[in-house]
């Protein structure tokens, strides 16, 4: 733990980086190929939908010592498939859920179940769901989806600016798309609680994303007073310096997350919890890589594009090369190179160091102390 405490404090001072930014094309291709399996999963597989969204009936039958595997096999000898959903409601009651697509009538289902599991039919509760209640759920969760994505695309082009906005949106969309895609190529039914799971990794994904660019934002606020970093190198500086934060975060999240879906739904058996957590760990996960590597390289690469980032650009290369040309020179000479101004030097410690907590000491003036510059 004290190895990666002290890991996060090197990532902050900027004494290690990581280049995601740089590295963007890998990340890019990565989420293609993922999206775009999501993509051909959603349209030739679709989404098993619930019968929330189908139509269907709902039996819970009341047997002690009755198990999954047993009303499994009655219920799929009565309808002549397999596609009878099978649950353990967790107080030694079995939930069997029958889609409308089965042509079995609910009063014939009920009395073969009496007869087939030796209940009686007074301890079989029968309900039938309409299609019409997941409708009306899916078109106001898509309405809030949409005032959702317009109300956060005004916040952080107001709070931010447009770039960001557009970064930030790409990847809500992309969670969305890939978190979509797992039910889709998977086969997990999608069932209200999972739609209620599919809006909730949105503000995950939002608030990991917005913390990145507020880093961003603070070490790129005085980048044209200097040229020794171009904005996606001050960029990936504030992406490093808040890695260790996004982890522990996405960790933290995914722990209770996690034991929702393996310990209660996988191994405890209470099938509904499945519902939610599932949407949630494939979406907190999306999420805080959606942030690392897809929002702020693509924000990176569109900053780049403007007049003043290129320019950054071309001054921060030439600087460069003039350094390392000084550098031959007086290595050839047998001095010590010109030390950088101090005043880049400082906004250069700032993007490097933080804008929060305490700073380097300016590496020309340290350089000074009780020794000889190299000018002759």
């Amino acid at each position: 733990m004290s190895r990666f405490s002290n890991l996060g404090h090197r990532l902050y001072r900027g004494e290690i980086s990581f280049d995601f930014v740089g590295r963007r094309k890998l990340w890019y291709s990565i989420s293609g190929v993922i999206a775009l399996v999501a993509v051909i999963g959603l349209s030739t597989v679709g989404l098993h939908l619930g019968i929330e969204f189908k139509g269907g009936s709902v039996y819970t039958v009341t047997k002690p010592g009755l198990t999954i595997s047993q009303a499994q096999t009655e219920i799929n000898k009565i309808v002549g498939d397999s596609t009878s959903q099978v649950q353990s409601t967790g107080d030694g009651k079995i939930r069997i859920q029958v889609s409308a697509d089965e042509k079995v009538s609910s009063d014939t289902v009920v009395k073969d179940l009496s007869t087939d599991l030796g209940v009686d039919a007074a301890n079989i509760d029968a309900q039938v769901v309409g299609p019409s209640w997941g409708h009306e759920i899916s078109q106001k969760a898509l309405l809030g989806l949409v005032i959702f994505m317009v109300l956060v695309t005004a916040y952080l082009a107001i709070a931010f600016e447009w770039r960001m906005a557009l970064a930030a949106l790409v990847a809500l969309v992309h969670d969305l798309l890939i978190t979509i895609g797992v039910y889709a190529v998977v086969g997990f039914e999608v069932s209200p609680g999972t739609v209620i799971g599919f809006l909730t990794i949105l503000g995950y994904s939002l608030y990991d994303t917005v913390v990145v660019f507020d880093t961003v934002k603070e070490n790129t606020k005085d980048i044209e007073k200097q040229n020794k970093l171009t904005y996606s190198e001050a960029a990936n500086a504030g992406l490093n310096q808040t890695l260790v934060r996004s982890l522990n975060t996405t960790v933290v999240a995914l722990l209770p997350v996690a034991a929702l879906l393996f310990i209660g739904g996988g191994i405890l058996g209470a099938g509904t919890l499945n519902d939610i957590s599932l949407a949630l760990f494939i979406g907190l996960s999306a999420g805080a890589y959606s942030s690392i590597c897809v929002a702020t390289p693509l924000l990176a690469q569109l900053k780049e594009q403007t007049p003043q980032m290129r320019a950054l650009a071309k001054r921060v290369a030439q600087r460069r090369a003039a350094d390392a040309k000084a550098a031959a020179a007086a290595e050839a000479a047998g001095t010590t190179a010109e030390p950088v101004d101090e005043a880049e030097q400082a906004v250069a410690d700032g993007v490097a160091a933080g804008m929060v907590g305490q700073r380097n000491q300016p590496t020309g003036r340290a350089r000074g102390k009780g020794r000889p510059s190299g000018k002759r």
